[in-house]
């Protein structure tokens, strides 16, 4: 089928579009919370009705997105209308209610020793979920996995350039030389690859928002992968006689340094004839042994930084909204709005592979603007459903 996009628990568009028909009428709300690959949400918009999905997996979430994106592009096409749409991560606030939700009734002391030990819990269920015990005597690590140290950033702050200098401080005076640095965010522009010029093996790597679901990490579902290297550079065309300015994107480099399982272990334990997909130091490699000889070969999946590459944006007024949340009072429980300090992404301009369209556009169309101060977010979407962002400055 043509709309078979190999999601394990893909439902047919001709099922949904019955019981959609049967039990809602045109403009009626239609909510999916574990929207999967999103047919629910696609039949919906197909049929005039407005939509809500959710789902715990950054994939499914990916790949309703896409998913979308090519509904509104058929509908355009025939000449129907159709809704925008926004993807909003609630991960932020889950983490934030996960340490600072604290009964209002305690005293301030009380209240200091509750978050002082869901700061503890806190720590103690990303060591878990990342396979590294405690340790304690240190300044800036929490744990120890096998032979490198862990540092674990805020559960609601990113990674600052502050903390990866105080980690290396630390590494320098008790000669520590290699270290994990796990967090949800990481503030923009940081130089990665400073630690390296100084000598230090530091990797820097995402906490996934499943660490917060207790049945994946019981059964080791949990994946942190390495921060992610983007660059992007715009394309300023200068205004002439009757033609506005206009800026568009390329996309030069996107770099990951993935490692997952160990290719020595993994090539002992395959059985002849056997064959299991690993990934080292950002490449897809399949592992095969023969089934007669016993030989093992390798075969690199990923030829090009191209390759990793599924989905990527521009927003070319990043700063144009704000992230605006509402928060009520405890006593009066009135409702006010407060800005949380951050933007809202908004896709201007997107180029994706499908199931019949493996093909990536890497410039992007062009936009007018006007003179001025302006920043640009790029976001990439990896093969794995993770995003990065770059934020680039631009005088117009």
């Amino acid at each position: 089928s043509p709309e078979n996009i190999n999601y394990p628990t893909q439902k047919a568009e001709a099922l949904l579009t019955r019981i959609i028909k049967a039990s809602s009428r045109e403009g009626d709300l239609v909510a999916d919370f574990f929207c999967g690959s999103g047919t629910t949400l696609a039949v919906a918009e197909k049929l005039g009705r407005k939509w809500i999905g959710t789902d715990l997996g950054r994939f499914g979430i990916h790949t309703t997105r896409k998913r979308m994106i090519e509904v509104q592009r058929a509908l355009k096409k025939e000449g129907k209308n159709y809704r925008a749409f926004e993807i909003l991560n609630v991960g932020k606030y889950e983490r934030e209610y996960y340490v600072n939700h604290v009964s209002k009734d305690l005293r301030e002391e009380e209240k200091r020793q509750v978050r002082a030990r869901k700061e503890k819990e806190y720590i103690n269920l990303i060591l878990s979920a990342y396979k590294a015990e405690p340790v304690e005597s240190f300044n800036t690590f929490v744990g120890k996995k096998r032979d490198r140290l862990v540092a674990i950033g805020s559960i609601d702050l990113p990674i600052t350039s502050g903390l990866i200098q105080d980690i290396v401080k630390e590494c320098k005076e008790k000669k520590i030389t290699k270290a994990d640095v796990l967090g949800f965010d990481y503030e923009m522009g940081l130089d990665f690859e400073d630690t390296k010029k100084q000598g230090l093996d530091i990797q820097f790597k995402k906490i996934p928002r499943e660490v917060f679901d207790k049945k994946a990490v019981e059964k080791g579902q949990v994946k942190f992968y390495d921060v992610a290297y983007l660059e992007a550079k715009p394309l300023l065309r200068k205004a002439t006689k009757g033609k506005q300015s206009t800026i568009a994107v390329q996309l030069l480099d996107f770099s990951v340094f993935y490692n997952q399982e160990d290719i020595g272990e993994t090539e002992e334990s395959l059985r002849p004839g056997g064959s299991k997909v690993v990934i080292e130091n950002g490449h897809i490699i399949k592992i095969t042994k023969d089934k007669k000889t016993g030989l093992i070969s390798r075969e690199q999946l990923t030829k090009q930084w191209t390759d990793w590459v599924d989905y990527w944006s521009v927003d070319f007024d990043f700063e144009n909204r704000k992230e605006i949340v509402k928060v009520a009072n405890p006593e009066t429980k009135e409702e006010k709005e407060e800005w949380t300090g951050g933007y809202i992404f908004e896709n201007e301009w997107q180029s994706f592979r499908t199931k019949k369209d493996k093909k990536l556009e890497l410039t992007s169309s062009e936009k007018e603007v006007f003179s001025g101060k302006c920043k640009i977010a790029v976001k990439v979407v990896d093969i794995f459903g993770n995003d990065t962002t770059k934020v680039i400055g631009v005088i117009i």
